[in-house]
């Protein structure tokens, strides 16, 4: 039975994880009871104890957590931002070409990001196919629901005394600096950030990720951009539609509380539209960290996971 320790199990991510762990007949849970879940040397000897550990924290704590499981035998899984480029760390996104083999043996796992999993996974194939150059100049515009804000937002947005600002979608990050930039451009292989427009809405969770291309900007056509995905995304949670919208619509919360994820072009021949549609506390998230830990397992990928 593989041992696991959520380091941060309170938290929104770490809470999921371990709703979809704790039904599970092959995990045994390492659970530190609330006056010790900060305790160092507890949290130290759990690491000794553990198989596989996540790592649901803020990045400064998620890198105090390394070191403290560094004699540990654990393989580390972060959710955090800490580590997502980081040297001796493996980005967890199987679906990208080589990726699930080296997850399958490495002993540091990042985690991608929620805004940052739904680009990649729209541009990351075009690049290394040489439909989309690296010094291309994109812009993204990214719909999520207020969970992906953690508890703080979530509390805020729950509260009946909130703000009527709080009643329509809010976009963030205007000075175009966000956590995910770096490794949109790094796994993307792009010489470039995008112009990237996160927005919040008044829903708890879901995601939808678009990027806009002009027909210039492409080495090819919306009919090679189509191939590309179908032969690309052939395994159970990265998948593409052909055609996804609902009566002309395209819902951010299509796929809450599930741990899949689905790609669509959409648009015409001059202006096209990528999109990416998921659970940003799922294949954004949770569902992607169970995933990584089932390939470091050797057990089915879906395996756990709601899809």
């Amino acid at each position: 039975m593989t041992k696991v320790f959520i380091d941060g199990s309170s938290g929104t991510t770490g809470l999921r994880i371990r709703e979809r762990l704790c039904t599970r007949k092959d995990i045994e849970l390492i659970a530190l009871d609330e006056a010790h879940r900060k305790d160092a040397e507890a949290r130290r000897d759990a690491f000794q104890k553990a198989d596989v550990a996540f790592l649901c924290l803020p990045d400064a704590a998620a890198i105090e957590a390394v070191e403290l499981a560094k004699d540990s035998g654990a393989v580390i899984i972060d959710t955090s931002t800490a580590h997502r480029t980081a040297a001796g760390w493996t980005y967890g996104m199987p679906e990208l070409t080589g990726y699930k083999e080296k997850i399958a043996t490495a002993k540091r796992i990042a985690n991608p990001g929620c805004h940052a999993s739904g680009l990649i996974a729209l541009v990351a194939p075009l690049v290394e196919k040489g439909l989309l150059a690296k010094e291309t100049l994109l812009t993204c515009f990214s719909l999520t629901g207020y969970s992906g804000g953690g508890k703080n937002m979530i509390a805020e947005y729950e509260d009946p005394q909130r703000s009527p600002l709080l009643n329509a979608p809010r976009q963030y990050a205007l000075g175009q600096v966000h956590k995910h930039l770096k490794e949109m451009n790094v796994i993307c292989g792009l010489e470039n950030a995008p112009v990237f427009c996160p927005i919040v809405a008044d829903f708890y969770s879901g995601m939808e990720v678009t990027v806009s291309l002009f027909k210039k900007d492409l080495q090819g056509s919306m009919a090679d951009v189509r191939r590309t995905y179908a032969t690309y995304y052939t395994g159970p949670l990265i998948h593409f539609k052909e055609t996804a919208d609902e009566n002309g619509f395209l819902s951010a919360a299509a796929f809450t509380g599930r741990d899949d994820m689905e790609i669509t072009v959409t648009g015409n021949e001059d202006r096209i539209l990528l999109v990416s549609r998921f659970d940003n506390l799922g294949k954004g998230a949770s569902g992607a960290a169970i995933q990584n830990m089932n390939i470091v397992l050797g057990l089915p990928e879906t395996t756990g996971l709601e899809i």
